[in-house]
């Protein structure tokens, strides 16, 4: 039965940074043109792009976070955001309608998708 239930927790907690990184894409496409980002058109393709970037986070993160925990502690964490950047540039090699133009603009993104997960989870947490 407890398994079933992390299941469930897992299940829930991907589901909202899903929906979270597609919100914060969107978001972070509108405020940086699509000649530096695209999410593609329409609601599927922001979906999709959030599922990617989620997948990538989930399966890519921990380990490239271990890897360079060297360079995190000496740049007292603001490699966090070249890391993001790249992550947010697998994503989009990996789903084609998600465009970004190069390193600079996805740490730019992974700024944007970070502040908006921060504003959504303390939303969340006073509701």
């Amino acid at each position: 039965m407890i398994q079933l239930e992390q299941m469930q927790h897992f299940l829930t907690h991907f589901f909202v940074r899903w929906i979270i990184s597609g919100l914060g894409l969107w978001i972070a496409a509108s405020l940086l043109g699509p000649d530096r980002l695209s999410v593609g058109i329409g609601v599927g393709t922001v979906i999709g792009a959030g599922f990617f970037l989620a997948l990538v986070n989930m399966a890519l993160k921990p380990i490239l976070v271990i890897l360079s925990f060297p360079a995190i502690i000496f740049s007292l964490g603001l490699f966090m955001l070249v890391l993001n950047g790249f992550l947010i540039l697998i994503a989009s090699w990996l789903y084609d309608p998600l465009y970004v133009k190069n390193l600079g603009v996805a740490i730019v993104t992974g700024i944007i998708v970070g502040l908006v997960n921060f504003l959504v989870t303390k939303i969340m947490e006073e509701t």
